[in-house]
């Protein structure tokens, strides 16, 4: 029987208070008939279940991949074997693998591992920039692409742009392009632009914008699809580089005791990377990839085409080929290019105004909608990239027409980043969750962190509403987690911390510009850092809460979430890591 009239927040408690009793019989059960014992025991620890009841446990018993108890240590002891391997977890915390909901796993045009690292505290002046570039220039062939990406105008000590001028200064010779850590905006040296055809008549492309000086001369900034004239020149990457980037990129996440991923905007390439390092049994991170949308209707209409012909997997527990297959849309630029769309004017150093400058949509608001709608109708999951508040309006707007038309729930469309929401965009986030399982927000709480001292500037009296957690919380509506990395360390304890902060790095225009009205506590930060971004990768059943019959992909932690103080969470470490009832990360002595 199908029960679309129980809201979703209800048949996941119903779910989860099942899943319990059936935890509990388990282990009476696995007594009485001799069951196979468990391969391994986690014993005496704070086990923290994040279940619909979010129940503190003391182990768990872990057979094969999958969970087969949670209980007391008396209760699970009581199923080990003589074959049984036991941890000691000595008062330490558990809790289900950590799930980033939004962020560039793979490498791309952003976040190549070829590039300098220029983010703070590696940089803090544009002097600093000039040494690093200046220093590559030596290492690479004179006919090399010098490459830098993360830096961040709001950690620089002159609180400016880079500029063409400022890189011409100490590499005139030779192409360089450097990427500010949002990805939406580099800077090019002159050589660059030279080669990219960019000069004083060059007019902007859709989408994008040429920055120029008062004389009207390019300065070398480029925003959105500007960008386009530069990284097309720049070589692509090998399979073996694609490859080699994301293997580093699966020890680093389970380094941070982190077991799954949204990866959006992938291409064939990526897809053909992930299958191979999947079939050499190296990826130790479940993915849900999202297949790049694009900014047209043509494209939208070949990758319809492709999808329908690549069939999902029939292994439900295959790690990369979930049964719903996603697409990434980008509707809008970003809060630090401003380039978003929004209502009202940008700001500039909180109080000032960008006189005239809204942003803008990233292709024909018309074209958005119908390239949404073309992959809402082929039954795709959607999630789209939408900052502004105009843009996010748009998007929800958008979901709910297509919902109305052509009713396809659980599909559970995203709003990716969603930052400044309006109170109808607020409204649709409900009715669309509640009556269509979609409309679900994936904000990164580390963009009031990292690149906040940008955004407090830019979004001005705006800011007291970016990433309105506490207001999600009140209206029910389910959120998840996401990094944007490599827009912000992808370390999710960051997140979670920054839900419950809500802390600039720096503080240049105070501690506080954020406010704490739209602050979380740490159990719901936790949650949107587990369980519901499971949700949005398809796999609430099988992973991101501490349940029998689901994956033993868990988290060993030195210090209870639940139990330290708030600017402690930043600080939490990894001590080991599980994916599969498998350790793939452990620090010395951790067992």
């Amino acid at each position: 029987m199908t029960t679309h009239w129980i809201p979703s927040a209800f048949s996941d408690r119903f779910r989860s208070i099942l899943v319990a009793a059936f935890a509990l019989a388990l282990v009476g059960c696995q007594l009485a008939r001799r069951e196979p014992a468990p391969d391994l025991l986690l014993l005496n620890g704070v086990v923290i279940t994040v279940d619909a009841t979010d129940r503190i446990a003391e182990a768990v018993a872990i057979r094969g991949e999958k969970i087969i108890a949670v209980g007391s240590d008396a209760e699970i002891g009581a199923l080990a074997g003589p074959d049984t391997l036991r941890i000691d977890l000595a008062g330490r915390a558990v809790t289900p693998g950590l799930i980033d909901a939004h962020a560039h796993f793979s490498p791309g045009p952003f976040n190549r591992l070829d590039m300098i690292d220029l983010s703070y505290p590696e940089t803090t002046s544009i002097r600093d920039v000039q040494t690093a570039i200046a220093a590559r220039a030596k290492e690479v062939a004179a006919d090399q692409w010098i490459q830098g990406r993360g830096w961040d105008e709001g950690k620089l000590v002159e609180r400016r742009l880079i500029v063409a001028r400022d890189l011409d200064a100490v590499v005139p010779d030779r192409p360089v392009w450097l990427s500010q850590t949002m990805g939406h905006y580099g800077v090019a040296n002159s050589e660059a632009l030279r080669r990219a055809k960019i000069g004083r008549d060059t007019p902007d492309p859709p989408g994008g914008t040429i920055d120029r000086d008062a004389d009207g001369e390019p300065t070398g900034v480029l925003k959105e699809t500007a960008q386009d004239r530069v990284t097309e020149l720049i070589p692509p990457l090998t399979p073996a580089d694609r490859e080699r980037a994301i293997r580093e990129m699966v020890g680093a996440f389970n380094s941070e005791c982190m077991t799954g991923v949204k990866d959006p905007g992938i291409s064939d390439a990526t897809w053909n990377a992930y299958e191979r390092v999947r079939a050499a049994g190296e990826l130790s991170v479940r993915v849900f990839p999202l297949w790049d949308g694009g900014r047209s209707l043509d494209h939208a209409r070949a990758l319809v085409a492709k999808l329908s012909a690549m069939a999902p997997s029939d292994d439900p527990d295959d790690i990369i080929r979930s049964r719903v297959r996603g697409v990434k849309v980008y509707a809008d630029g970003s809060g630090g290019a401003r380039t978003a769309w929004m209502y009202d004017e940008w700001n500039v150093d909180v109080t000032g105004t960008d006189v005239g400058n809204r942003g803008y949509p990233n292709a024909d608001p018309d074209v958005l909608r119908a390239m949404i709608r073309m992959y809402h109708d082929a039954g795709l999951h959607v999630s789209t990239h939408a900052i502004g508040d105009r843009t996010i309006d748009l998007v929800v707007d958008t979901y709910t027409e297509a919902m109305r038309e052509n009713p396809k729930r659980g599909l559970r469309h995203g709003i990716i980043h969603a930052n400044v929401p309006t109170d109808h965009a607020i409204d649709a986030m409900v009715a669309l969750q509640r009556d269509y399982d979609a409309g679900y927000p994936e904000p990164s709480a580390t963009f009031v962190w990292w690149i906040g001292d940008t955004y407090a500037g830019n979004f001005g009296a705006r800011a007291r509403r970016l990433n309105p957690f506490a207001t999600f919380e009140r209206r029910g509506i389910v959120w998840a987690n996401g990094s944007d990395y490599s827009v912000t360390p992808f370390p999710a304890r960051y997140g979670i911390w920054a839900a419950v902060a809500r802390k600039p790095a720096l503080g240049v225009y105070g501690g506080d510009p954020f406010g704490r009205g739209e602050a979380v506590g740490v159990r719901t930060a936790l949650r949107a850092a587990t369980l519901w971004p499971a949700r949005q990768l398809f796999l609430e059943s099988k992973i991101g809460s501490i349940e029998a019959g689901k994956y033993a992909d868990l988290a060993v932690w030195d210090r209870n979430p639940y139990a330290v103080a708030t600017d402690a969470l930043e600080d939490m470490r990894c001590e080991i890591t599980l994916f599969g009832g498998t350790v793939v990360f452990e620090v010395a002595g951790a067992r």
